[in-house]
């Protein structure tokens, strides 16, 4: 007897938390769907992306010292990216756009270069500055924090077209390698010959004179693949130097020029 009433108490137990619980995850999900069908009745989007940075830092047009890439490697930049939609009008079709990425940029590249200016480290530390006719070696690495501001328009309803300004603080970065194969001419093309044959190599690193801020512009396609996941391409084109004003070594402007790709979450 005692078994069956222990049994009844706990099988009322039971009923009376999952019923308790239900109503819990009902008015949850309820809140939800008033969040989201305000946020419908106001215009707005919310979107998580992730995606991968292909590109690099280049001279426009490519200079005279360079005389030929030999070798690139775009190496894995990832991005991820927040983003709040804000739409207008009865048929939604323009809209602005305001995100956070927190992105990686970066490359490697070989290059064939002729009197191309340069500052090697020597094996005690001491710095020789010059003229670099032969092989040099790149690394660009640079982390950082950048908000896009877009204007966009629904050219259908799965295809969402966006253009902008974008600005970004770099957190870190690295500019770095080494030269080899060639010669280094003291002050001007003139100057000492310091050679480099076989195996010999010195290493550069500019990494200290690299811009904080940058900023450019940035336009880019979605396609709404289904009901919440976009698929995305993005160009981003830099149109300030990523070395500082006052870095005279490189004599040459260089821009990072990017494409992202990924996809996205829409809420």
């Amino acid at each position: 007897m005692n078994k069956t009433r222990n049994m009844k108490r706990r099988i009322a137990t039971a009923f009376l938390l999952a019923v308790t619980g239900a109503g819990t995850a009902l008015h949850a999900q309820q809140d939800r769907n008033q969040t989201l069908v305000r946020s419908e009745a106001y215009g707005l989007e919310y979107e998580i992306k992730a995606g991968i940075n292909v590109g690099g830092a280049s001279p426009l047009p490519l200079p005279e010292e360079i005389r030929a890439l030999t070798g690139y490697s775009p190496n894995i930049n990832l991005a991820i990216e927040g983003d709040l939609v804000k739409w207008w009008g009865e048929r939604r079709k323009w809209g602005v756009i305001v995100g956070v990425r927190l992105e990686n940029k970066g490359m490697e590249a070989k290059a064939r270069t002729k009197n191309y200016s340069m500052e090697i480290i020597g094996d005690g530390g001491e710095r020789m500055k010059g003229n670099w006719t032969g092989r040099v070696q790149t690394k660009y690495r640079s982390s950082l924090v950048s908000v896009p501001l877009l204007a966009a328009w629904r050219a259908s309803d799965r295809v969402r077209v966006s253009a902008g300004p974008y600005l970004s603080i770099q957190t870190s970065g690295d500019f770095s390698g080494y030269v080899y194969d060639g010669y280094l001419r003291e002050g001007d093309p003139t100057g000492n010959k310091v050679n480099f044959e076989g195996e010999s190599t010195a290493p550069y690193d500019f990494s200290d004179d690299l811009r904080t801020l940058q900023w450019g512009v940035q336009a880019g396609v979605t396609w709404r693949a289904f009901k919440h996941l976009n698929v995305h391409a993005d160009l981003s084109w830099g149109l300030n130097d990523i070395f500082q004003k006052d870095f005279q070594t490189i004599t040459f402007a260089m821009y990072p020029i990017y494409v992202n790709i990924g996809f996205g979450y829409a809420f």
